[in-house]
């Protein structure tokens, strides 16, 4: 069966914007994708009974993604996670973005890509099935960030798996580093904790943070709460935490992997399974790295009325790492200055099954 994707209007934002979701049929799974920040409003996918499960979290209306934050299934831009006090140079001359997360700048600033209007296309692959197209214009100097920017995010669900694919370009130099910001949680949304999900995540190293949440050091996940090689649950990592020096106690996770170097980029880097549904996610990306943030501060009402707890929903955010544009040491796994005309491409993919 092909994909098929339809259209209804979502709500109206205080301002006066309407906003569209577009949902992707896939049988009887579907995944809604709103036109405002791209956000993945839900993923519907059956479990191991048969029985259909929305394993994203969200909101009910459009406002609430702007007053209840949570950065909830948008995209982040021009740059996901943090620029250390936020501070880009760019082919000698330094561009002072805006900071707000602990005196950093993050996922883009004040406004970024998530509080935006995409323009919508559906349009057809290949093989007949229909796919979203998001398109965004950011002007010269929006955010503080130089060079006219276009970016093309497109949404395709086939066979159980969500595909973003992600293209960028600028006539100026300037820093790219897009990502989506789903939560998951395998057991359905607003279902309570995830952390007794199992994880197991194919990454030698992490990068180690100061209080600020700025990379300071690649280090191995060895002997680490940061050890996801064996599959284990979040829970038995997030313990762990604590004892762990260069965290803060109690934060949890919210840390860069870095993954292999000269890896098979067809298979999975990570694999989530929720214990009560039996549903598998498969994560595939072109990227260097993934954020794995597990929702330490979720603490707001969503879809249908559910609460949204602390560690209620996983991010598997996949990027470049955060503040390298900053450090040179990081820019061996992944640099995010992209020059005038230099296209801008990764392809993440979230293969959704059971076991």
């Amino acid at each position: 069966m092909k994909t098929k994707v339809t259209a209804k209007p979502f709500g109206i934002l205080q301002d006066g914007r309407e906003v569209t979701a577009y949902t992707l049929h896939s049988g009887e799974s579907y995944v809604t994708v709103l036109d405002l920040g791209g956000i993945v409003h839900s993923v519907v996918v059956p479990d191991q009974a048969g029985a259909l499960v929305d394993v994203a979290l969200g909101y009910d209306t459009p406002q609430e993604y702007f007053d209840k934050g949570g950065s909830l299934g948008v995209i982040c831009g021009r740059f996901a996670n943090r620029i250390e006090k936020g501070n880009l140079t760019v082919d000698g001359t330094t561009y002072h973005l805006y900071t707000s997360d602990r005196g950093n700048h993050i996922h883009g600033g004040k406004v970024g890509f998530a509080k935006k209007i995409w323009q919508a296309e559906i349009i057809t692959d290949k093989a007949g099935n229909e796919e979203l197209s998001l398109s965004l214009y950011s002007p010269d100097g929006e955010e503080n960030y130089p060079g006219n920017l276009k970016v093309q995010v497109i949404y395709s669900f086939v066979d159980g798996a969500l595909t973003l694919d992600y293209i960028a370009l600028s006539d100026k130099a300037t820093a790219i580093n897009l990502t989506n910001h789903a939560y998951f949680n395998l057991n359905g949304a607003g279902s309570g904790s995830a952390l007794l999900h199992t994880l197991w995540l194919d990454a030698e190293s992490y990068l180690s943070t100061d209080a600020t949440m700025i990379p300071r050091a690649v280090k191995k996940v060895a002997g680490t709460p940061f050890d996801f090689r064996v599959p284990k649950t979040v829970k038995e990592g997030d313990e762990l935490l604590s004892s762990d020096e260069d965290l803060q106690k109690g934060q949890g996770f919210d840390h860069c992997f870095l993954l292999k170097k000269g890896r098979d980029r067809s298979r999975p880097f990570a694999i989530l399974r929720g214990e009560k549904t039996g549903i598998e996610l498969q994560c595939f990306t072109t990227q260097p790295s993934v954020q794995l943030y597990a929702g330490n501060f979720l603490k707001m009402e969503g879809k249908g009325g559910k609460y949204y707890g602390r560690c209620d929903g996983l991010c598997l955010e996949t990027q470049e790492p955060p503040d390298n544009v900053n450090q040179p040491p990081l820019q061996e796994y992944g640099y995010s200055v992209y020059a005038a005309g230099e296209v801008y491409h990764y392809i993440t993919r979230f293969a959704f099954g059971t076991v």
